[in-house]
């Protein structure tokens, strides 16, 4: 079991677990009522409601009462002016509801997202969907869980006996145009032409990712994401025995906006090797 990179560190994860499942109740009292109070951030894809924000409020307020000297990355916060600092200190990345799209339109694909780290490095994961009651733990060294049970990637080595999570990433249309739509098409024949038995989008990158992690599907790539929609997910893959790249198969950086994750670095490669890339400008 690895050792903890500070002191504290079993108490921030057991503190924010528990404010992420009394969050839970909050969204899921949201999710039974007909209709959501919707705002549009960016574009007419990118979606906020009340209980977004309110439960990001109750989650910084809760973590900072409790460890004042922590900092925060929160996608509302982002969204409303705050400034992405990715320091050494313990930082929080959270994500209130993943896949708000889904909520508004009452699909139970959501994830509350919290994740830490701790000299930049990745140290803790928490990913509740309180719709379906299933939660996701995982702390670095110690494995990855759903509702206290241990899970595992597939060990799937080729695309030809793989099914692969990939949208079409509408989000990067406003960016880039048609060209995404004629890269992002590209992309998927390639990996139909290669024998994929098939595709799976769940409308929310950490749920794609969970399903990685439980072995449900084999790999999800993925550009024009942020930190909050990857930093919890992520540490339930890896500890999940998946692995994690850049999709052109260089390091990955949990602020370089894209993700290409897999049960095994053959299943990686592979479809490294079928993918036209797009750059992103880093967020820290």
């Amino acid at each position: 079991m690895a050792e903890f990179l500070h002191p504290d560190e079993q108490k921030f994860f057991d503190v924010a677990l528990g404010l992420v499942q009394t969050a839970g109740r909050l969204v899921r009292d949201a999710f039974d009522t007909p209709t959501s109070v919707v705002m549009i951030k960016s574009s007419s894809t990118d979606l906020v409601t009340e209980t977004d924000q309110a439960v990001e409020k109750m989650l910084i307020d809760g973590l900072s009462k409790a460890f004042p000297d922590h900092k925060f990355i929160g996608e509302e916060s982002v969204s409303g002016g705050a400034k992405i600092e990715f320091t050494d200190a313990p930082t929080w990345i959270i994500d209130p509801i993943d896949g708000t799209t889904n909520f508004v339109h009452r699909i139970p694909m959501i994830a509350i997202c919290v994740g830490l780290t701790i000299k930049k490095q990745l140290r803790a994961g928490i990913v509740f969907n309180p719709i379906t009651r299933e939660l996701y733990t995982a702390q670095t060294g110690r494995g990855a869980f759903k509702n206290g049970f241990p899970i595992h990637v597939s060990n799937n080595k080729t695309i030809n006996t793989s099914v692969l999570c990939a949208s079409m990433g509408i989000h990067n249309v406003k960016a880039m145009g048609g060209k995404w739509l004629e890269m992002a098409q590209s992309n998927i024949r390639k990996q139909i032409e290669a024998g994929v038995r098939g595709h799976r989008s769940f409308g929310s990158a950490a749920i794609n990712m969970i399903m990685v992690s439980q072995g449900c599907v084999d790999a999800y790539v993925e550009y024009g994401l942020h930190a909050w929609d990857m930093a919890a997910p992520a540490v339930v893959l890896l500890e999940a025995g998946g692995v994690m790249f850049d999709p052109s198969g260089s390091d990955f950086n949990l602020m370089g906006r894209k993700i290409l994750c897999a049960a095994t670095k053959e299943l990686a490669m592979e479809i490294s090797s079928k993918l036209t890339h797009a750059d992103f400008e880093p967020e820290a």
